[in-house]
């Protein structure tokens, strides 16, 4: 195997660890997103006023609370961890 051999491999290598970084780092920011879409919902829920509202702000924050942990699970099972980042 000769130098150009050599030099192909570790570009790939390269490669698959730059798009393994890139995948890391789309999902820490759809983490980060879905925690901020939480926190707009548990806002929304402390400051609904009458019961449509009530029910409404629930509605939404269980759907936002889910989404973030699906989120964090998917990142759990990468390995991805916020000190990483």
């Amino acid at each position: 195997m000769g130098w150009w051999s050599r030099k192909w491999q570790w570009g790939s290598e390269k490669s698959l660890r730059e798009a393994k970084l890139d995948e890391d780092w789309h999902v820490f920011l759809d983490v980060r997103k879905a925690q901020a879409e939480w926190e707009r919902a548990y806002l929304m829920f402390d400051e609904a006023l009458g019961q449509d509202q009530i029910d409404y702000a629930i509605y939404i924050l269980e759907a936002a609370e889910r989404k973030y942990q699906i989120h964090l699970k998917h990142a759990k099972s990468l390995g991805i961890n916020r000190s990483q980042m």
